[in-house]
């Protein structure tokens, strides 16, 4: 009666766990069998059940990522396959254990419990942790377990797993990779805890040694660097004690990673990442890294710095065994001591810092040491041949000692955590040692001492000139365009190649304009003052005290100038594409200009003019506006250039009136040219016209048309009023053009050019009513000059301009320059 009421009462718990148990749980009166589902852990991380890896026909049991299901973390079955596609997993009802069985009900694969007692109830339980677990029906919430996977990994270190071992029970945990990708049997290649000693990682193949990751100094593996944390994804825990010995990582609280350690079937240890909602996984490192990580890569008693030239060199106080040194195909010959050691009084140590430890093949470890008892015992030992803490934390405590030969050392720092390995060498080996390091730093000293020397004496040299150079400019007046660059005169001779006529790139009234190449590559233009010309020290001085105070995009940089002698030069940023006036006056020039990059011009020059008429801290004024004085950089981009005549506006000055007027006629206003009166809307006019010479790609001065004699402002006008305005654009702009835009800046240009200055728009309308087609413009009153010229005067136009004679209107001196 009683065996009856047991029955029921295990039949009922076991009916409860099937109902109230997720998919992540077999019980013994269930099987999982292959093709009828799979278990899943309640927060859907991992996937249990059967799979084929690659081209293998071969069934196995596994665990894998839910997201990413060809990332297979654990086999159980990996030596021993299913031929077919039957496989059953099964609780024993007699032994609680886990039993894979085949079609013929043969046992395939079967758990060992971990645990010393029998079980009752049993239950297995995929984990969210990707643990397999075999626990009794009452302890669901708790971590024991009669059997878990992490107890047999595969070839995958996952969180919360341990790698080394139990020491109670002898169990040891480690990785093993597959043999193919096809293949998940057990393969060549190992990743263990060797606990000889010091407790230390070691990545073989067979019983060699690959990869070591240097013994545990309470900090970290001296050959890898370990964290606390890695990218916000784990911790790093290691215990070594005489219960255990291992390393685990364990996941961050609110981590936004995945993280696993896999030991592929090439013998590589890689760490990988996953961010969460991504299925590509990233490596986040491998080791074997760099050729410094394989194991005894140059040999005993060498070490392997991977940034040295050559990588591999011989430890202090000793010299490569091979007569060939390091040879290429030949690193593992090693090195010997120079000298041997006296095993006497007078050998002492030198220190070595931030490396690897070498392998412990041949050691002593004592824990209760002090470095200095380390070193006083290993000096005692004539076999001993270096000692180091076996602890870092806390200043150091222990005292490890190598006996014979040093194997696998490689230059490692890490900062905060250096360890110092002291190498035993012979007393005459020290001295000789120390000797040398006097004589490289005595020889430092000197070569500091001549180099500060040179730097001192150029520093004079310099000061002196530059003395020289004050003077020389002071007593010229230019004392105050110092705020600028000042280049050297022979620099300059030298970057013009001696200002060679080749070089020209053009002349102004100013004088020629050289290009030239500086020693440090850059590409400059030199803008050389020329003795015949009427613009003197005061052009000069106004041109570089007002573009060295301004900067736009659209103003030509000034980088400095040169004043020695009778020399004035200013050292502009060089533009490859010269100045407008040589693409939109020359027909075959002018179609390399769209529609689009002539109208970004324009756009470009009206916001120049407008951050010199409103936006800088100066408002200043152009009197100079033209083609010629807009040059274009390699993007095409206008910069406006040449303000030897420019004017600033201080306060509510509006506008001023000059005896002396100068600048280019056909761009003047009519009441600059007549009354010498300027203004910004001068420079308004100027633009009005320019903008009417690249629309029509024609130029104002020298104008002419077989109909009538206006000038090209006179021209427009008449085109306007007869409603065929189109008929001014440049034909080779026709196929490309938009043509509101067009008729909007012949309007905007006509507003411009307008007689009286009142009526004409400030550049900050002008900008508006360029950019925006939707802003109402008015009508435009008579241009400038509209008057009709005789046809001598018109025949003469071209050569006006360049008149040296400076004409006279109305007793006021006008004096003209061109190009």
């Amino acid at each position: 009666m009683m065996k009856k009421i047991c029955y029921l009462h295990t039949f009922f718990l076991y009916a409860i766990v099937k109902f109230c148990l997720a998919v992540d749980t077999i019980t013994p009166i269930q099987s999982l069998i292959d093709g009828s589902g799979t278990l899943v852990s309640s927060e859907k991380i991992f996937e249990l059940g059967f799979f084929s890896p690659g081209k293998s026909e071969y069934r196995y049991l596994g665990i894998w990522y839910k997201t990413t299901p060809n990332v297979i973390v654990w086999v159980a079955n990996r030596d021993n396959p299913l031929t077919d596609s039957y496989g059953e997993l099964r609780i024993s009802n007699k032994s609680n254990q886990l039993l894979l069985l085949n079609r013929s009900k043969v046992i395939i694969w079967s758990s060992n419990s971990s645990s010393s007692r029998a079980g009752k109830n049993p239950v297995a339980q995929l984990l969210d942790s990707g643990n397999l677990v075999l626990r009794e029906v009452d302890s669901m919430n708790s971590e024991y377990y009669l059997w878990q996977s992490f107890d047999y990994p595969t070839d995958t270190h996952l969180p919360g797993m341990k790698l080394g071992w139990d020491l109670r029970t002898g169990l040891e945990r480690y990785l093993t990779s597959w043999k193919s990708d096809d293949d998940p049997s057990t393969g060549d290649f190992t990743y263990r805890m060797d606990i000889h000693g010091l407790p230390q990682a070691v990545l073989a193949i067979g019983s060699t040694i690959k990869f070591r990751t240097g013994a545990w100094n309470g900090v970290r593996f001296s050959g890898i660097q370990l964290a606390t944390s890695t990218n916000g994804a784990l911790n790093f825990t290691f215990s070594f004690n005489e219960n255990e010995s291992y390393y685990m990582s364990e996941p961050l609280v609110n981590s936004t990673f995945t993280a696993r350690l896999t030991l592929n079937h090439s013998g590589i240890i890689q760490r990988l990442i996953l961010e969460n909602r991504s299925t590509q996984w990233g490596i986040m490192y491998s080791r074997p890294y760099d050729p410094c990580d394989n194991y005894d890569y140059c040999g005993v008693n060498a070490i392997c710095r991977i940034n040295g030239d050559p990588i591999c060199d011989c430890l202090k106080g000793f010299t490569p065994r091979s007569q060939q040194k390091w040879d290429v195909l030949n690193l593992s010959k090693g090195c010997r001591r120079k000298i041997p050691l006296a095993c006497e009084k007078g050998d002492g140590f030198i220190d070595l810092v931030g490396v690897k430890m070498p392998d412990l093949l041949d050691f002593r470890l004592d824990k209760n040491m002090s470095l200095k008892e380390c070193e006083l015992a290993c000096l005692k030992d004539c076999s001993c041949s270096a000692y180091a803490n076996s602890d870092i934390r806390q200043g150091g405590s222990g005292c490890l000692m190598w006996f014979g030969d040093l194997i696998d050392v490689r230059e490692f720092r890490v900062e905060g955590s250096d360890q110092t390995l002291y190498i035993r060498l012979s007393a005459s080996e020290i001295k000789s040692i120390r000797t040398a390091k006097k004589k490289k730093t005595l020889k430092v000293i000197l070569i500091v001492s001549v180099i500060s020397g040179l730097c001192i004496l150029a520093l004079v040299l310099w000061c002196i000139i530059w003395r020289e150079r004050k003077i020389n400019v002071r007593a010229q007046g230019m004392d105050d365009v110092i705020e600028l660059p000042l280049f050297d005169m022979a620099a300059i001779t030298v970057a013009t190649n001696n200002f060679s006529p080749a070089n020209i790139l053009g002349a102004g009234g100013f004088g020629p304009v050289h290009k030239g190449k500086l020693l440090t590559g850059q590409e400059i233009a030199v803008k050389r003052l020329s003795k015949e010309s009427r613009q003197g020290a005061k052009e000069f001085k106004n041109e570089v005290n007002l573009i060295a105070k301004l900067q736009h995009k659209n103003l030509v940089a000034l980088l400095g100038c040169c004043i020695q002698g009778d020399e004035k030069m200013l050292i502009y940023e060089y533009m490859p594409n010269k100045s407008l006036d040589y693409f939109i006056f020359e027909h075959k020039r002018s179609s390399r200009l769209s529609w689009k990059k002539s109208f970004d011009i324009v756009m470009g020059i009206a916001r120049g003019l407008q951050y010199l008429h409103h936006d800088s801290k100066l408002q200043i004024v152009h009197r100079d506006l033209k083609a010629g004085n807009i040059l274009l950089d390699t993007n095409m981009t206008p910069k406006i250039s040449d303000f030897g005549l420019a004017r600033i506006f201080e306060g509510d000055e509006k506008e001023t009136t000059t005896k002396r007027v100068v600048g280019t006629y056909s761009y003047m206003s009519p009441e600059y040219a007549v009354d010498g009166t300027f203004s910004v809307k001068s420079d308004v006019f100027s633009f009005g016209v320019l903008l009417l010479e690249i629309v029509s790609g024609k130029q104002n001065r020298g104008f002419n048309h077989p109909k009538h004699h206006h000038s090209l402002l006179g021209h427009a006008w008449l085109l306007w009023n007869e409603g065929k305005a189109l008929e001014l654009m440049d034909p080779y702009l026709k196929e490309s053009c938009v043509e509101s835009q067009v008729l909007r800046c012949i309007h905007v240009g006509l507003l411009c050019v307008q007689k009286y200055s009142k009526d004409r728009p400030t550049i900050n309308s002008v900008v508006v009513m360029l950019s925006n087609e939707e802003v109402k413009l008015p009508q435009p009153k008579h241009p400038g000059f509209f008057i009709e010229r005789s046809s001598s005067t018109v025949n003469q136009g071209s050569s006006f301009g360049n008149n040296e004679e400076s004409p006279s209107v109305n007793g006021v001196t006008v004096t003209f320059h061109g190009r």
